[in-house]
């Protein structure tokens, strides 16, 4: 993961400052949240933080409702990037493990 990803990771953003960046309230927040639609971090106390993939989820399933979409196809929505977003790591991760292996027989090839 690069250094920029894993700032737009950190649980860092309070809910005030969410709410006035995505023009949602605590209670729709939390409610997305129970909906299991968005997964926060938690600072000290148990409070909710925010990253800012976080503030972009948000706004994204506002998006989504805006255009009519109820909360279940949001999940269902966002279930199908999930696979989707699995199926790219697991083919990435075969094709490394492949280019090893040919690597590791083109330098037995090369070493005789």
């Amino acid at each position: 993961m690069s250094e920029r990803e894993l700032r737009r990771n950190l649980s860092i953003l309070p809910i005030g400052t969410v709410r006035e960046l995505t023009l949602l309230t605590d209670r729709q927040i939390r409610y997305y949240e129970q909906q299991k639609l968005i997964a926060l971090g938690r600072g000290k106390g148990g409070q909710r933080r925010f990253s800012l993939n976080d503030v972009d989820r948000l706004l994204e399933i506002r998006d989504f409702l805006d255009a009519g979409d109820s909360i279940k196809d949001i999940q269902e929505i966002f279930a199908k990037q999930r696979r989707k977003a699995q199926g790219k790591q697991h083919s990435e991760a075969a094709l490394r493990r492949s280019l090893q292996k040919e690597f590791a027989q083109l330098g037995r090839f090369g070493a005789h």
